[in-house]
């Protein structure tokens, strides 16, 4: 990282490992273009007015997106843009507009290497923040020939505190240009906090539409890549964008997590919990691939109202969260065992009514687990450090065992007294934050193939 750079000062002034993981990555241009036209485009759906501070490196990149900004310019309250000066970079009308102020960057500032799209507000926050690889980065192959092909290292996020600590950084950047623009942008600053502190514009609910947008681009550029010859690096193009297409329900499942002081763990728990229950019934590779999945992502769609629900029969009332996991071909069998994790055994559930075995076993092994894993994690909290864990284990057990055979698989519900006893005799549980960034690398080509295999747990369980 170039040294006064801001994504530099941001990554120095941070105090982990008790801070949020940042999960740096290396995005090509093409995904970072895709990206960023998602997170700027929702702003004219945010209902709200943000203040927008952008690094495009050159004055050229800005006047590309120049005719696009002047619309979001419309609904934004300020838009601050930090580029190198180019001819007619301030001639573009949009460049005139009140609320949009332009810093000419100096050549040897290492913000010109970078780019930066912070976008904060009390309803909707995002941010992208990385910087160019330099020429020794590249290595022997050299910087590409093809724009869309450079390569950038750093991380985006939906975060609102984390996207508030980088804005400033941004604000004192830009007072070393223009001190009155800095002490206007502070106060606008400081305004956004007095009216929501919290800044909760980080809530599921509200990312859930971007999260959709974002994953339409990233679709959208990996068609244009068809068929395409001007690009030599086709397939890690591709790679790029279906990484980044996961990453985007995956940042938004840790934000559930993030939000939630009683069970800040539950994602990581639950995977651990499903790959040890998975291994007890000796599942195959591909079904604990997409367990895993379903474990990190199994709280971004929430409970329905029952209410709502029909009296009239079986029926799937669609959950817009899993309905957007569906958007991604290869994350629909995930987004299936998600719909069904409330269902249960007597076929009293949501959202279908489904019972016993005509419940997918990802399901029944998901919800057991995530029930289990939620009341640990209540058990403990503001109890004393010493409290008895495995006095707490074996409490939260006797609950599922008392359900079994109304809201839980009664051999599932075996299985998790196995692991129990396994835990309460010093069998550890890894909580290892998932690496976002490595978001491809989770899904299996062959998975797809699988969606219709929910085998029952008579097929699966000892007698």
């Amino acid at each position: 990282m170039l040294e006064g750079s801001i994504l530099k000062q941001l990554v120095d002034g941070r105090a982990e490992p008790d801070t949020t993981p940042l999960n740096y990555g290396v995005y090509y241009k093409n995904t970072l273009v895709a990206l960023c036209h998602a997170l700027e485009d929702c702003i004219l759906t945010s209902g709200s007015a943000p203040l927008v501070i952008t690094a495009f490196q050159r004055g050229k990149w800005y006047l590309q997106e120049a005719d696009r900004y002047s619309a979001i310019a419309e609904q934004a309250e300020q838009i601050v843009i930090m580029a190198s000066p180019e001819a007619g970079f301030h001639d573009h009308p949009t460049s005139q507009r009140e609320n949009v102020a332009l810093v000419d960057l100096a050549n040897d500032d290492p913000v010109a290497e970078e780019w930066h799209l912070m976008i904060l507000s009390p309803d909707y926050t995002a941010m992208v923040l990385c910087q160019e690889l330099s020429v020794e980065d590249y290595g022997k192959s050299g910087v590409p020939e093809q724009d869309l092909e450079r390569k950038f290292y750093g991380f985006w996020t939906f975060d609102s505190a984390l996207v508030s600590q980088t804005i400033e950084l941004a604000i004192a950047h830009v007072g070393h240009y223009d001190p009155t623009l800095q002490a206007q942008l502070a106060d606008h600053l400081t305004r956004l906090k007095q009216q929501n502190p919290a800044l909760h514009s980080d809530e599921p609910a509200t990312v859930s539409h971007t999260v959709s947008q974002v994953v339409h681009y990233l679709q959208n550029s990996r068609n244009d890549l068809k068929g395409n010859l001007a690009f030599s690096l086709v397939e890690d193009l591709e790679q790029n964008l279906v990484s980044n297409e996961l990453q985007a329900f995956l940042r938004m499942a840790q934000l559930v997590d993030l939000s939630d002081p009683v069970n800040p763990l539950a994602a990581s728990e639950v995977v651990s919990l499903l790959e040890m229950m998975g291994q007890l019934l000796d599942l195959p590779a591909w079904q604990l691939q997409r367990l895993r999945l379903a474990g990190m992502l199994h709280r971004i769609a929430p409970a329905p109202d029952l209410a709502t629900l029909s009296n009239d029969g079986p029926s799937c009332p669609l959950i817009p969260e899993v309905q957007a996991l569906r958007l991604m071909p290869r994350l629909r069998a995930v987004a299936a065992i998600i719909a069904h994790q409330g269902e249960r055994w007597d076929g009293s559930g949501y959202p279908a009514g489904l019972a016993g075995d005509a419940v997918p076993l990802e399901s029944r092994m998901l919800s057991l687990v995530a029930e289990f894993q939620h009341r640990v994690a209540e058990a403990r909290h503001g109890q004393d450090t010493d409290v008895d864990n495995m006095a707490v284990l074996g409490e939260v057990l006797g609950t599922c065992q008392a359900e079994a055979g109304e809201q839980w698989d009664p051999k599932l519900v075996e299985i998790l007294g196995l692991m129990v006893m396994g835990l309460q005799q010093g069998m550890s549980l890894p909580t290892i934050p998932t690496k976002i960034t490595l978001g491809s690398g989770l899904l299996n080509p062959d998975v797809a193939d699988q969606t219709s295999v929910f085998p029952s747990s008579s097929e699966l369980l000892p007698r």
